[in-house]
């Protein structure tokens, strides 16, 4: 009898999980639906716009038969209408938040990248090396650029990375770089911001969190990987920290969001205000703490850099980036806790000149390829970030970052 109630029990639990997962989905896929109807509607509304206000124009101008009235209207407008064009500049510049407006090229479409390529569009992200210009004032944006100098290199065909950059952190330079400002999909290099922005907020590390379904079922249903932690599982806010970065754990990242924030979305938009305050808020924008593939999740591997730089500064994110293994709390469901472990860093010391790479954090979705951002230490003391997305395989990206800092180290 009891066993014939244990399992109708386990029955009807894993019909209300089924359902659960099923409901996610279903919102998922309307979110999407609603996406690509608002990048229809959106754009179409503006055309419309422009052509009504096209039209007031027309019929409001002046005629020639005004005769001198209209020389002499046009006569003192002229004084005004270098102001007035100025003044669309500036428009122009605060849209785009840089010193000059938001450059598009749809020549540079890198082959083999999905949607998140965003049809190739080139940004000079704010405060980047190609613009030349600081972040604005009073922000703590200028402090994270990186410049393009007379010496900053292209790299060449031997790095298979459709997207690739190092830069030289301590002069603020671009040392080389391929597409580097090119929108593509971070993929879980995301997991370096939101650890960033958990960093800045949590002021205990040993304050226990308890792993929900929903965490579970969202790391199951997006198909993400996971840290292992179970629901129910009472763990640390610092296992919540290792398990997003050394696993890459989906249940663990969406844990320190709502641990921090309350829930993924306010946690989000937290990340967002970040990008803003490092001055990527023209080229960046992020839509989960995870990396989860969305057409409204982009930046540059320049923006990654930036990012890296800020954490690599905090003395925790540093801390956590860096390690390559780390043991969680002994729990009931893991009495001996688990052994995580960072691949990329274990991987690449391997290398040429891999030991000289001190932190890393990988990425992969389909949209991206594999990708990595990486913080490398030179036997002189110098500091560098290499950030590379859209390779074909993991060992590929590794090789790739081996390669890139052999050549300058």
């Amino acid at each position: 009898m009891k066993e014939q109630f244990e399992e109708n029990f386990d029955i009807e639990r894993n019909v209300r999980r089924e359902q659960r997962i099923r409901a996610m989905r279903r919102k998922k896929e309307q979110q999407d639906i609603a996406r690509k109807w608002l990048k229809i509607v959106v754009p179409a509304a503006g055309v419309f716009i422009i052509v009504v206000i096209i039209i007031v124009k027309a019929i409001g101008k002046p005629t020639a038969s005004d005769g001198e009235a209209v020389r002499r209207t046009e006569a003192g407008a002229t004084g005004n209408s270098s102001l007035e064009m100025e003044s669309n500049g500036n428009s122009d510049r605060a849209d785009s938040g840089e010193g000059g407006p938001t450059k598009q090229s749809q020549g540079i479409e890198t082959a083999g990248i999905g949607n998140g390529a965003a049809g190739g569009e080139e940004i000079d992200s704010p405060g980047a090396g190609g613009s030349g210009t600081d972040s604005p004032e009073g922000t703590e944006g200028a402090s994270y650029a990186f410049r393009e100098t007379g010496n900053t290199r292209r790299l060449g065909g031997n790095i298979v990375s459709n997207y690739a950059i190092l830069v030289d952190v301590d002069a603020g330079s671009i040392v080389a770089e391929k597409n580097g400002k090119v929108r593509m999909n971070p993929a879980s290099m995301t997991k370096v911001l939101t650890l960033l922005v958990a960093a800045e907020h949590i002021d205990d590390l040993d304050r226990p969190f308890t792993i929900t379904q929903e965490m579970t079922d969202y790391s199951f249903v997006n198909g993400c990987s996971s840290a292992g932690f179970e629901k129910n599982e009472t763990i640390t806010v610092r296992d919540l920290l290792y398990g997003t970065i050394l696993p890459s754990g989906a249940e663990a990242a969406v844990g320190l969001a709502v641990h921090v924030a309350g829930s993924q979305e306010a946690f989000v938009e937290m990340m967002n205000e970040k990008l803003d305050e490092l001055g990527l808020s023209g080229s960046a924008h992020f839509t989960n703490c995870v990396g989860v593939y969305d057409d409204d999740h982009y930046c540059t591997v320049y923006d990654m850099a930036v990012i890296m730089k800020a954490a690599i500064e905090n003395d925790l994110c540093r801390e956590v980036l860096s390690a390559k293994t780390y043991t969680t709390s002994e729990t009931e469901e893991h009495p001996e806790g688990m052994i995580l472990s960072n691949w990329f860093l274990r991987r690449i010391e391997d290398k040429d000149g891999g030991d000289n790479v001190k932190s890393g954090k990988t990425g992969y979705v389909k949209e991206s390829g594999s990708c990595a951002a990486s913080y490398g230490e030179s036997k002189d003391g110098r500091r560098y970030i290499c950030v590379t997305a859209d390779a074909d395989s993991q060992w590929l990206c590794i090789d790739d970052h081996a390669e890139i800092y052999r050549q300058v180290m």
